[in-house]
């Protein structure tokens, strides 16, 4: 939000219950009988680690597989899930820093180990990512 983080338990719980896309990868709420479009600062969704092997999504739903990994050019990892494209939250970046194999310094391969699979790790530039997950950042 332009005024900053929406700190009400019960609204932020009713924007998640609601937040969707369009099939051409616009994001909104529906409030009511009106849709309200959300300018994306870079994913649709941002996960978090609920437990040390369970990822969430900004909204609390659970992740129960994570289908490909790609590292930006500023070390964000996008994640893809059910949920589809997830930024995860820099706070946990550390923690799934330690489950990569591989020199991420350098351009050689690094994987992921997660939930008992070793996810090969992609690089993908910020600009690439929309069109590579099939999302509108600013649907206006």
């Amino acid at each position: 939000m332009p005024e900053g983080p929406i700190r009400h338990a019960g609204l932020r719980a009713f924007i998640g219950r609601n937040y969707m896309s369009t099939p051409d990868g616009r994001w909104y709420f529906q409030n009511g009988p009106q849709q309200v479009f959300v300018s994306l600062d870079y994913t649709p969704t941002i996960l978090r680690l609920a437990a040390p092997d369970q990822l969430e999504t900004h909204t609390g739903l659970p992740v129960m597989a994570v289908s490909e990994a790609w590292l930006d050019e500023e070390g964000s990892l996008i994640l893809g899930c059910e949920h589809g494209a997830a930024l995860l939250d820099d706070r946990d970046l550390p923690a799934l820093c330690e489950l990569m194999d591989g020199d991420l310094e350098a351009d050689g391969p690094i994987t992921l180990a997660w939930a008992g699979q070793q996810l090969p790790v992609g690089r993908i530039r910020q600009a690439e990512v929309p069109a590579r997950f099939s999302f509108i950042r600013d649907p206006a």
